[in-house]
């Protein structure tokens, strides 16, 4: 039960004091002096009954290195969180921002400003740890950066009984000569990192301040990304790392230092070089005088188990886009810049270890002496601008429609030409004839039975049409066969066509449009939004607004995950266009009945990149079940497409089957798993799993689903 009102000893008696008053006063005594008012109660709730906790560390003190911290606890509605104790879980950190150099030759290098932990420990490797047979580790000890834990001192933790407490370090920081000499100094700024874990609750909390003044702000420091940029593809309670009780990223880079390694496979922890190794993923290789090889990031994490981040498949692509981490402008970190001040290596080796290419075999890993602004070599933000400026140009770019018709045939035909920022017209020689335009129409339901118009009918290469002199093409289809009532139906225009660029190098050419004719140019898509118009008979009816599709997904939390490549036609999330629910499966061994999906529901559900909660990495830093990082809030509303028929194979024999629409839907999660009292379920309710055609599937189905599937209990069953 909440506690929340507690009176005081002295306010009892106080009270005692003032019954007697009263009785005297009614006897025609003298009520005498007045008393001392009485402390008031405190109005808190106890540690173990809070369900939420935001804790503050609220001012700190160095004498003769002693460390002393006071902080606050309270819940979401801001009432003081009382009872905590030293036997909770809670612990401290204590890390120094030091100034760091290296010499180099002769040369010493600013290395710019790092963590550094005050407390760390040497760490043999625990070879019973390691799996039999492992390889790309090195075992070997490793120094690793600890946290204090408050219950190993009893006289460090204080209660103020009332929401306040006090913590003195066990660890004195001017005398660290074991197992690292770290030299405190009163002008470096000082970041105080606290953790508690409770059952249900975590709180995390830094401080950061110069001993010297005082200050807490207009100091140094070291942030450089925000974890917001994380949750653009993380979900936040994924990233409760360490068994749940570590989740701000000013904590993690307090702790990750340059010193600290996995004495396991002898891999650094330093926050950056671990966060870029990770997400450099199955793509991390190392080459030899005569070869590529695999370079997979590996630890031996929390609880002894191997991370293999050999498994990760990046989706931020292209990885050179360092904005996807490294986000500047407003609100951005206060050091937000500092990836791009070519003042360490780590990054670089992390991403592209220490023989990056086959030109860099046997060379120093020293990178920024070569890679900086004006030495020899180009610098990371000049060789990744360059590898950028093509895909951010192609962004402004558009795919311009005119002269939409249907033939005197009943041919669909348009004219399309592109145009960049300034809607100047790009010349044709720049625009690659061999990619597509895509065709469609019931766009705003669910795209044209894939057997009327399969997607390979519905692309059509600009080589394909008729070049004209304005640098524009006309396109006729003339493997598509309008339906008989296309008249008042939406269609849909859109651009997979792709630009040509040159490459950058060491001599620095400007990355620019180039002639597609020229070798070893690179091709990347043109980013024009689809095109939504409704057709007459012949023309475009352009008093009528083009209708929109049901709302189920936001395209743009898929786009901030997967950025601007995701897989193929790379021009936004358009997957729908041509992975309808009815198209033809695809042959797979390791799919029970050999034959899957391909509709685009299928693809996004149980894509292995979007299942690390049962395969690939085993991560859990990306949770399949939140529906909500893909879907609007209404999207998951079922009973909006009777119509819509889903084609799948027998889990048994791979034999075509067509489903109903809910079914269909809930299968493309579920197939694998399903059983018999799942398909009598299903069937009870309406649902038709046997169906022999999508006829047959329209005229039997009754789908119930949505009476009870709400979109409420369908997060809920999720875990949300």
């Amino acid at each position: 039960m909440m506690k929340t009102i507690t009176v005081r000893p002295v306010t009892k008696a106080m009270l005692s004091a003032g019954l007697i008053a009263l009785v005297l006063s009614g006897c025609g005594g003298s009520d005498g002096a007045n008393g001392e008012d009485g402390q008031d109660g405190l109005i808190g709730v106890s540690i173990d009954d809070a369900t939420t906790l935001k804790a503050t560390l609220t001012e700190a003190t160095v004498v003769d290195g002693q460390v002393s911290v006071n902080f606050s606890l309270k819940n979401g509605n801001g009432v003081a969180v009382l009872g905590l104790t030293k036997d909770h879980d809670i612990r401290f950190g204590i890390a120094q921002l030091t100034p760091v150099t290296e010499m180099i030759g002769d040369t010493q290098v600013d290395r710019g400003y790092q963590w550094q932990s005050y407390i760390n420990v040497l760490k043999q490797p625990n070879t019973s740890t390691i799996p039999d047979g492992e390889t790309n580790i090195s075992p070997s000890a490793q120094y690793q950066a600890e946290v204090e834990v408050a219950s190993a001192c009893e006289t460090c933790f204080v209660d103020n009984q009332d929401g306040t407490y006090q913590y003195t370090f066990q660890t004195n920081i001017s005398q660290i000569t074991e197992p690292l000499t770290i030299t405190y100094n009163k002008d470096n700024t000082q970041r105080i990192t606290l953790e508690l874990k409770q059952p249900l609750i975590t709180a995390n909390a830094h401080y950061d301040f110069q001993p010297s003044t005082g200050l807490t702000e207009d100091i140094a420091s070291r942030d450089v990304v925000s974890i917001e940029a994380c949750y653009t593809c993380h979900q936040p309670d994924s990233l409760e790392l360490h068994g749940g009780r570590r989740i701000d990223l000013e904590n993690c880079a307090s702790c990750h230092t340059a010193t600290s390694g996995d004495p396991e496979t002898g891999n650094s922890v330093d926050f950056g070089y671990m966060i870029h190794a990770i997400h450099k993923g199955q793509d991390r290789v190392t080459h030899t005088a005569t070869a590529e090889e695999a370079a997979p990031y590996k630890v031996i994490g929390y609880g002894g188990s191997m991370h293999d981040y050999g498994n990760v498949m990046y989706p931020q692509n292209p990885a050179a886009d360092c904005s996807a981490c490294h986000v500047e402008g407003v609100n951005a970190p206060q050091d937000a810049a500092l990836f791009n001040a070519n003042k360490s290596d780590t990054a670089c080796i992390a991403c592209h270890t220490e023989s990056a290419s086959e030109h860099h075999v046997g060379l120093s890993t020293q990178c920024t002496s070569c890679h900086i602004e004006e030495g020899y070599a180009r610098s990371a933000k000049e060789a990744h601008g360059d590898v950028m400026k093509a895909y951010n140009e192609t962004q402004t770019m558009n795919a311009v429609f005119s002269d939409i018709r249907v033939t005197a045939d009943g041919k669909f035909s348009t004219n399309v030409k592109f145009t960049d920022a300034s809607a100047t017209v790009i010349a044709a020689e720049f625009i690659d004839t061999s990619s597509r335009i895509v065709m469609a129409w019931d766009s705003d339901k669910d795209y044209p039975a894939y057997n009327n118009a399969s997607y390979s009918n519905r692309r059509l290469r600009l080589s394909e049409g008729v070049a004209n002199a304005d640098n524009s093409w006309t396109l006729v289809w003339n493997n598509i066969t309008l339906p008989t009532d296309y008249i008042g139906k939406t269609f849909e225009l859109w651009s997979a066509v792709t630009a040509c660029y040159n490459n950058g190098g060491y001599g620095r050419p400007e990355v620019k449009l180039t002639a597609c004719s020229t070798d070893d140019v690179r091709k990347v898509e043109i980013k024009s939004s689809p095109y939504h118009f409704v057709m007459a008979a012949d023309a475009v009816n352009s008093s009528q607004s083009a209708v929109t599709r049901r709302n189920i997904i936001d395209p743009t939390t898929c786009q901030g995950c997967h950025n601007q490549a995701v897989y193929h036609y790379d021009n936004g999330i358009n997957c729908q266009t041509c992975h309808t629910s009815d198209k033809t499966l695809r042959a797979d061994d390791t799919y029970p009945g050999g034959k899957k999906s391909t509709s685009f529901a299928f693809k996004a559900h149980s894509a292995e990149g979007h299942y690390l909660k049962y395969a690939g990495v085993e991560s859990g830093t990306v949770l399949k079940t939140d529906c909500k990082t893909c879907h609007t809030t209404d999207g998951i509303t079922l009973g909006r497409a009777e119509d819509r028929v889903w084609r799948y194979a027998d889990t048994d024999t791979g034999a075509d089957v067509w489903v109903s629409s809910d079914t269909g839907a809930c299968l493309s999660c579920h197939q694998k798993y399903i059983t018999e009292s799942t398909v009598s379920h299903i069937e009870t309710n309406g649902g038709i799993t046997d169906g022999m055609s999508e006829d047959d599937v329209r005229t039997r189905a009754a789908e119930m689903c949505s009476t009870c599937h709400t979109p409420t209990r369908i997060t809920e069953s999720h875990g949300f």
